[in-house]
């Protein structure tokens, strides 16, 4: 059985490594292609006031963009493949270096919001499913409903005029690395954690209630209810404990997509990870930082998933990883 277990382990393995290289893959030829059909000239973005035609040569020769885009593409995926991503057009430091510096705030960031999304979708979503129909479900899900449709930046400036300017409790913009200034680091991500963690607890409040709501409804429920078993008993360790298995699921999801859809979160608030790294970079037309930017994304991403996948196997036996 272990033997069986462990050889349908390995394949799954090994079928989510090739499904995730064929999607980055798929990631670098579209990226590619979309840099490089964008107008502007990263060159001559680069160059600047110094700008003349023996330096323009020279820096287009040293970068490589003076070749055919098939070379460019291949070369840009084998270097990939050693971990090289190229080097920045705009300051000319290692893209890789660079993206491994901004990784950590981030990082941060995004587990600072699920964190807060969590805090929120749980009792909200539970409290909802459990009073279905009632007017503390309507006003459950009209909040959500409010949450999921407002803007990020909408909703970070909100805060920002509340907590900073008004009452003048937090900064309203920087940041500062948790290994040095811990006190410092809680006081700047408390704004845009929670502005991240409202958008997401709005979303898994809604997944939430609709998977307590489903559990309710199974035949293993109605037979606890016809066996007399108390409804607290039946709430708590039968309803809630096998509907938030699936949370597992959209927290997964939703701590991706915030380490990949945080630009305009870090913009607003002048916070020094990935998504504002792709925002300048795209308006210098730095295509290595571009291009390595989402690329590692999307490795977060895929690997995101795969652990997600593997946790749920862990935390309900009755699924298998095949």
């Amino acid at each position: 059985m272990k033997a069986f277990a462990s050889n349908s382990t390995i394949r799954f393995l090994a079928r989510r490594l090739l499904y995730s290289a064929v999607v980055l893959l798929g990631v670098m030829i579209v990226v590619f292609s979309l840099v490089h059909l964008v107008p502007g000239d990263p060159v001559r973005i680069a160059l600047g006031t110094r700008f003349n035609q023996d330096a323009y040569d020279a820096l287009r020769a040293a970068s490589g963009l003076d070749r055919p885009l098939a070379v460019q593409f291949f070369s840009y995926v084998g270097n990939a493949l050693t971990g090289d991503l190229g080097v920045s057009f705009r300051n000319g430091n290692p893209v890789t270096l660079t993206l491994l510096s901004r990784l950590p705030a981030t990082a941060s960031l995004a587990f600072v919001g699920i964190l807060i999304a969590l805090i929120i979708a749980i009792p909200a979503g539970i409290w909802s499913a459990l009073h279905e129909g009632r007017v503390s479900d309507a006003i459950v899900r009209t909040v959500s409903q409010f949450g999921v449709s407002v803007p990020d930046f909408w909703m970070g400036m909100l805060l920002i005029t509340f907590f900073a300017s008004v009452l003048g409790w937090l900064p309203t913009s920087g940041y500062a690395a948790v290994t040095e200034d811990p006190i410092g680091w809680l006081r700047h991500v408390i704004l845009p954690g929670t502005t991240v963690g409202i958008v997401a607890g709005a979303i898994m409040t809604r997944y939430i209630r609709s998977a307590v709501l489903d559990v309710a409804s199974t035949g293993y429920i109605r037979t606890a209810t016809s066996k007399g078993l108390s409804k607290r008993v039946i709430t708590f360790r039968h309803i809630v404990r096998n509907a938030l298995v699936p949370v597992l699921t959209i927290t997964g999801i939703q701590l991706a997509t915030i380490f990949a859809g945080v630009i305009v979160v870090e913009v607003v608030f002048a916070w020094p990870g990935l998504g504002r790294l792709v925002y300048d970079s795209v308006a210098s037309r730095d295509y290595p930082l571009i291009q390595g930017a989402v690329l590692l994304i999307a490795v977060l991403f895929l690997l995101i998933n795969l652990l997600v996948d593997v946790l749920y196997a862990v935390v309900d036996p009755r699924i298998r990883l095949q």
